[in-house]
């Protein structure tokens, strides 16, 4: 039984040689989708690269999950539902790094507005069009 074990912690902690994994912060419903979908890990120190945000969730948590998140190295996207990334805006738009990326998905409670989307809105900076208004 304790070689069971072992095996179900090697499987849980990055076994992703290398590569970069996916970190999600959203309602319970999407992260369980996601880790269902097989991108739940836990790095070295059994950190989870997922982090779930509810009613009864303190901003400055949210803010502490995305921090942590962008520093970690073996993270290379971070998905964030934009209705949580609207209660961190000021931190998201203050992140200027590459790796992590940073994505904003629509969850069931807050349809997605391109308005809104970090990503978007600097890149109609950067072009100076009116596509996305």
């Amino acid at each position: 039984m304790a070689s069971s074990s072992k095996s179900a912690d090697a499987a849980a902690t990055s076994g992703t040689k290398g590569g970069k994994l996916i970190a999600v912060i959203a309602d319970e419903d999407a992260v369980v989708g996601f880790v269902l979908g097989g991108i739940g890990e836990l790095n070295k120190q059994r950190q989870p690269n997922y982090f779930i945000v509810n009613n009864e969730t303190l901003t400055s948590d949210i803010e502490e999950a995305f921090k942590t998140f962008t520093k970690r190295d073996d993270i290379g996207i971070i998905l964030i539902s934009q209705g949580i990334a609207e209660k961190i805006r000021y931190a998201i738009d203050s992140y200027r790094q590459t790796i992590p990326t940073v994505l904003e998905i629509p969850s069931k409670d807050h349809p997605y507005d391109p308005s809104k989307d970090s990503i978007l809105r600097r890149a109609k900076v950067s072009s100076s069009t009116d596509e996305w208004k």
